[in-house]
């Protein structure tokens, strides 16, 4: 095996020499003269040196803003003098860490000059030395790094061995195809960092963009990717594609946009005229408009895009921003770990925006071979464990390979003849199995990944109007003017087609498009391609969005519909502040929850009028702005339109459940496959921190990205799709959330009884409260509002009542209420009111009418007073009352002291005269006496002595005197 030399530009790096990060120093050590052996050892121990002082100098700096933040300026804002030994201790820290600064310097640099003498010697060495190894390590030749620039490589292989290989076109194949006869597939490559996903990237493509395979400066100094790379590989058509239906919608009222783009039908309805002319010229007329043509008659090759994302946690935005352009999952794991921290984020990402997933068992060759088959197994159970969390994903095919066979540092030393599939006129090898060399089970790989492809969700309508393209790159080409690389999300383009900068408040013309390095005439839903505008500086824009222009407006705020993520452990409290991504964008965003029990109502009607719609629409499904993989539809979230108007009880948090008391259809509460009920769905205020340009109707991901990246837990919270836009100066009293109120009261004397009509029961058609007001309330506001009682009778106020504070209540159908039994005042009260005006949603029943009782006549007092006691003592003997309420402090064992008795005495009798005579409690037989009057009402007090049992409403009787 050949080392490095001038011909594939390679130069070692660090990570090549150390084992920890994939590197083989000792396959290096072979590469040198003996007495350069010792040169590795220098670099390696110049980087242990680097590390340790990196660690230490971190060490410092986080000690000096911890001390800064939380001693020195709480002392200055509080207008307090620091101590000096405060200051002096950060003096110490400020030096010691400028020492740690030269030093570190110092030891990078003859770390660097080390590396760059044993690269001169491998160079030198290069033209002569060889190194043979087994069929079993043999290096991928395929991994070379290609350059924008350079867009052909020496065609080295025959007819016979191009067979062999993996079952891609060759270039003059690819040549004779127009652009629009290619149906592109975006496959997202997602996993931790590690797993080899840019190894699977460099052996799977043919074709490069500028942003493939970790250019930047930066990934290639920290080896990880930091950037999404997009690169790309064509097949035939699969055989389950050919006779297959691409799912189109060409009614008009599919898509949410046509109502925004109505007002600016002036310019685009010349737009429509002239893109329908050309395409009458054959442009886009293979990209048929009917929904019935078969997909082998509107096109004749498969486009696979890989995107190929980082795996770091701390790039997790460019991870979603990644996946919300894609229609299937590539999730790769390293065979030898299984599920890490990022692999489970990833999937998660997965079950938001795809339906999709192919499990990728990588670095299957880290297994001893003897072991290999039963030891993938084993990896492959436990996967399969973790993915029956999910909903979806429990059957996804899984594929045990290896990328690059010994590593990618390993294949970098290669001789390097290019990429596979000779897309570009590049060089592969194969092994005598047929195999691509330096890989292994590439082949059962490809055929999975056809045998999973599914026709995606495209609008192969040619709409200027509806154009939107998210662009990730952004470079200029001298002579040109600059490209924008991007993916169409919906609509279509042309050139001399004008769009618009949303957040650059500029428009410009296209000058031209293409496709992976290809002239296209056209662009639609679902394509990778590249736009080129003039006189527009690179510098201006690096991600974004780009339109038909006035389609996409500025908004500060949103309201969305959300769903949890199951696996985020955390709360949602309203209030609280998360980074909210939407396409490449990712702001802070204050997130209020609210409306679990409405919506859940919602669902049902909203469900049925959209199956309604869609039979109406051929079965065709109803598509948005964002429409490929990254859509809410897919995350489970259903179309629901905000209803300004409608009351929404308030909520402080995210409710995990709906309570069962709540009115709430079963059929409406979802389960996951195995059972686990999903979190509902709640309406949520979206107040964006820095105003975002995104359309309505996109998938948002809501995370908590300051979450400590090594800690062992989803960051993901919620999902959720963009209804409606919210301007909090417009828009915030127009919520109408509102909180239940409640006041108890008592009712403290009853009304005239009556004998009702209809069922001949005692009642009271008025009654007279208290407890419920102030002595100094102004009753005139309330009166009108209801009262209700236990037994869920209804009244309404209708005056106040003396000057204490009590008020008189008319039940229109009557009342069984005794003195002492609850009212209830039950309200709502709006949170944006200003006013905080009570408010009620009940009625009044209908009037249930009766006669009144007459209470008994009583007899005539005599005006020979001589006898009146007597005769009022014998009148009382054997009187029978009861008991009202029990009065004092629990005697030890268990009684009160004390009762309050009402029916034994009139108000014109004088209870005075009869204190101190017997009574005794019916049903308990114990005896008590009278201590006195109670009130005016002939209630007397009752002590027992050794305490009285009886309930109350018991009766009790007095006896003689």
């Amino acid at each position: 095996m050949p080392p490095p030399t001038a011909n594939n530009n390679r130069k070692i790096g660090i990570n090549d020499l150390r084992a920890d990060k994939g590197g083989d120093p000792d396959r290096y050590r072979r590469l040198l003269l003996p007495d350069d052996d010792d040169l590795i050892n220098q670099v390696l121990t110049h980087d242990n040196q680097r590390r340790s002082i990196l660690t230490s100098l971190e060490s410092l700096r986080s000690q000096s803003s911890n001390l800064q933040k939380n001693v020195i300026a709480p002392k200055k804002k509080a207008g307090e003098e620091v101590p000096s030994d405060v200051l002096e201790q950060l003096k110490e820290w400020k030096a010691e860490m400028a020492t740690l600064s030269n030093q570190l310097k110092c030891v990078e640099r003859e770390r660097d000059d080390t590396l760059t003498k044993i690269n001169d010697i491998i160079e030198a060495n290069s033209s002569g030395s060889t190194i043979s190894t087994d069929a079993d390590t043999s290096v991928n030749t395929n991994a070379t790094e290609s350059t924008s620039s350079s867009n052909t490589l020496e065609q080295e292989t025959s007819t016979e061995h191009q067979q062999q290989q993996l079952p891609l076109l060759s270039a003059e194949q690819i040549k004779t195809i127009p652009p629009e006869r290619i149906l592109n597939i975006n496959v997202g490559v997602l996993g931790h960092v590690d797993t080899g996903k840019t190894s699977l990237v460099k052996t799977l493509s043919s074709v490069l963009s500028t942003a493939a395979l970790d250019k930047s400066k930066q990934s290639r100094a920290r080896g990880i990717t930091l950037d999404l790379g997009f690169s790309a590989f064509l097949l035939p058509l699969p055989e389950q594609l050919r006779g297959e239906q691409q799912t189109i919608s060409n009614s008009n009222n599919a898509s949410s946009d046509n109502n925004e783009s109505e007002s600016n039908s002036g310019d685009k309805k010349k737009k429509k005229k002239k893109s329908g002319s050309n395409n009458s010229r054959g442009v886009g007329g293979s990209r048929s408009n009917s929904s019935n043509s078969n997909l082998d008659q509107k096109y004749d090759l498969l486009q696979v895009t890989l995107v190929d994302c980082p795996g770091h946690a701390s790039l997790i935005r460019t991870i979603i921003g990644g996946a919300q352009i894609i229609d299937m999952v590539l999730l790769v794991v390293d065979a030898t770990k299984g599920m890490q921290t990022q692999t489970a984020e990833c999937l998660v990402i997965a079950e938001m925006t795809t339906r999709n997933l192919i499990v990728v068992l990588n670095k299957i060759d880290m297994f001893p071979e003897n072991e290999r088959e039963e030891r993938v197994q084993l990896a492959e159970k436990r996967i399969r464990m973790a993915l029956r969390g999910t909903k979806i994903f429990e059957d996804a095919k899984m594929v045990g390979i290896s990328a690059c066979v010994g590593g990618e540092k390993v294949a970098a030393v290669g001789d390097g003849g290019g990429l596979i599939g000779g897309g570009t006129g590049s060089v592969t090898t194969t092994n005598a199995h047929g195999e691509v060399a330096g890989t292994n089970n590439i082949h059962g790989l490809l055929d999975v990944l056809q045998s999973q492809m599914r026709a995606p969700n495209r609008d192969a309508r040619p709409s200027p109007e509806r154009f939107h393209f998210a662009v990730d790159h952004c470079f200029p080409i001298k002579g040109q003017g600059t490209v924008l690389t991007g993916t169409c999300l919906s609509g279509s383009a042309r050139p001399n087609d004008m769009v618009e900068f949303p957040t650059l408040a500029t428009q410009k013309k296209i000058k031209g498009l293409q496709m992976f390095r290809r002239k296209a005439n056209i662009i639609q839903q679902g394509d990778r391609a590249g736009i080129c505008v003039s006189n527009f500086d690179a510098k201006l824009m690096e991600r974004g969005t780009i339109a038909s222009p006035g389609t996409i407006k500025l908004i500060h705020g949103a309201i969305a519909v959300v769903r949890k993520v199951r696996f985020f452990k955390g709360q949602l409290n309203s209030g609280g502040k998360f980074h909210v991504s939407v396409g490449h964008q990712t702001v802070m965003a204050t997130v209020t929850f609210w409306g679990a029990r409405e919506i859940a109502r919602q669902v049902e009607r909203e469900q049925e009028s959209q199956q309604q719609q869609m039979a109406s629409n051929g079965n065709a499904p109803i598509l948005g702005k964002s429409s490929l993989g990254g859509t809410a539809d897919l995350a489970g979230l259903p179309r629901l339109k905000f209803d300004w108007n409608q009351d929404f009880l308030h909520q402080d948090n995210y409710l995990e459940s709906i309570p069962v008391s709540d009115d709430v259809l079963t059929s409406q509460v979802e389960t996951s496959k195995d059972g686990d009920s999903q979190p509902p769905l709640h309406w949520a205020r979206l107040e964006f921190l820095t105003p975002v340009y995104c359309p309505m109707d996109s998938l948002v991901i809501g995370s908590r990205l300051d979450t400590e990246v090594n800690a062992n837990a989803c960051r993901l919270a919620f999902s959720g799709r963009l209804v409606e836009r919210y301007d909090e100066r417009q828009d915030n009293g127009r919520l109408k959330s509102y909180t239940k109120k409640e006041k108890v009261g008592r009712c403290c004397r009853l009304g005239d009884p009556y004998r009702r009509s209809d069922d001949n029961k005692l009642v009271r058609y008025e009654i007279f409260g208290t407890d419920l007001f102030k002595k100094e309330t102004n009753m005139s506001q309330f009166v009108g509002l209801l009262i209700e009682t236990d037994s869920g009778d209804v009244g309404s106020i209708q005056s106040s009542f003396g000057s204490s504070g009590k008020f008189r209540v008319h039940f229109p159908a009557g009342t069984g209420l005794k003195e002492g039994d609850s009212l209830y005042l039950r309200f709502k009260r709006y949170a944006n009111d200003p006013r905080k005006a009570i408010h009620q949603d009940g009625t009044l029943p209908q009037a249930r009418i009766g006669s009144r009782v007459d209470p008994p006549v009583k007899k005539k007092k005599k005006k020979n007073g001589s006898n009146n006691a007597d005769e009022q003592s014998s009148t009382k003997n054997g009187a029978v009352g009861e008991i009202e309420k029990l009065k004092g402090d629990i005697l030890e064992n268990g009684k009160s002291p004390m009762a309050i008795v009402s029916g034994l005495f009139t108000m014109a009798d004088d209870i005075s005269k009869h204190k101190g005579r017997k009574v005794v409690a019916v049903t308990t037989e114990e005896e008590g006496s009278i201590h006195g009057s109670f009130g005016k009402m002939g209630k007397v007090k009752v002590s027992f002595e050794n305490g009285v049992s009886a309930e109350v409403g018991s009766r009790v009787k007095m006896l003689a005197a």
